[in-house]
């Protein structure tokens, strides 16, 4: 197929930075929320999100959410 070969310079740029900034953000965010539920199991996303907002990692409440549940950072019941 002519035409179909990737750009040289776009793959260069990505060698220079292959780690976007939405994906640096979305890791220190998942650590955020990883830290606090290390500490404490038991509470769900909400709750951790608490944790990530007051460790200075601000987020919405749906994208603590999402980062919990494909994680699989589930609440642990007693």
């Amino acid at each position: 197929m002519p035409g179909a070969r990737a750009c040289p310079s776009a793959s260069y740029r990505w060698l220079a930075s292959p780690v976007t900034d939405a994906e640096l953000t979305e890791a220190y965010r998942a650590g955020a929320l990883f830290d606090a539920h290390r500490d404490d199991p038991e509470f769900g996303h909400r709750f951790l999100l608490d944790e990530a907002r007051t460790a200075g990692e601000a987020m919405a409440e749906r994208t603590a959410w999402r980062i919990c549940r494909n994680n699989r950072w589930w609440m642990r019941l007693r």
